[in-house]
């Protein structure tokens, strides 16, 4: 994602918590703020939930945004019209239509339940607001791909909707991360291919590189499961306990079956976030 990375981001409350896309946080050494009025403002990283994707942001001077107030999204509907609120040189806000509403697996372990799609695609999406027609938030921007509409591919965003957030917001406020127990993660980065998962890239130090998973294996089981897609593989691992649970997989290495047992860890522990007082 590039050592610099820029990005919207949405007061929540008034007390300077700014609700964001958790790439373009995640692991940050410094993050910045440039309020409504052009002033360069200091930040920390709150909170960051992996689960979900959020990243939360707490000013350390005060804002002169006006707080959105959250909503819960969770009877957003398909074809109901919204607006996007995005930064860049200056504030835009675009009118958008929600094209459907469904899961989203991503490659990076990463399965999000009633995400948002849109259209028409917004170019600076990432932690961008989607705010419904009172002006309340239900919803920042992720992604932008192509969805199926009507038999055609059309660029689109995704959105995490606040429903999503609104659990666990107490929890990145208190302390940085929800209070549930963590999933486990492997480390690897997987991607769909002939109704099979085929590993793209693994993680230095991962539970995945130190059991010996490589570039190019295809996942076929995990325990007695077959695996056919990205969406069913997180399932069934996730399904076997938390974080540091044993996770057995059969796999294939070139010509050779093979079957490994990993002790899966707490992604939380990997990922580097900065405090600051």
């Amino acid at each position: 994602m590039g050592k610099e990375r820029e990005g919207s981001g949405i007061v929540i409350d008034d007390e300077g918590h700014v609700l964001t896309i958790g790439y373009l946080v995640l692991e940050a050494g410094s993050v910045e703020i440039t309020d409504v009025d052009g002033r360069v403002i200091a930040a920390a990283v709150e909170g960051y939930d992996g689960d979900s994707g959020f990243g939360l942001l707490k000013a350390l001077s005060p804002l002169q945004a006006r707080p959105l107030r959250l909503r819960d999204s969770s009877d957003i509907q398909s074809e109901e019209r919204l607006r996007v609120v995005s930064s860049q040189d200056d504030t835009v806000v675009q009118q958008v239509v929600v094209l459907e509403r469904g899961t989203f697996a991503g490659y990076w372990e990463y399965l999000l339940e009633n995400a948002i799609f849109t259209v028409p695609a917004v170019n600076a999406f990432a932690g961008a607001g989607l705010v419904n027609e009172k002006g309340e938030l239900v919803g920042i921007g992720s992604l932008f791909l192509k969805r199926n509409f009507q038999s055609t591919m059309v660029p689109s965003n995704m959105f995490v909707p606040t429903e999503a957030l609104l659990p666990i917001l107490d929890d990145l406020k208190r302390s940085g991360r929800s209070s549930s127990p963590p999933r486990p993660w492997l480390g690897v980065t997987v991607v769909e291919q002939y109704g099979r998962v085929l590993v793209q890239r693994v993680s230095s130090g991962s539970p995945a590189m130190l059991s010996g998973i490589g570039e190019g294996d295809l996942i076929l089981k995990v325990g007695n499961t077959p695996v056919k897609n990205l969406e069913g593989f997180f399932r069934s691992v996730w399904s076997l306990g938390n974080a540091g649970v044993k996770v057995p997989l059969t796999l294939l290495q070139g010509n050779e079956l093979k079957q490994l047992d990993l002790i899966s860890a707490d992604r939380n522990l990997v990922y580097r976030t900065v405090q600051y007082d």
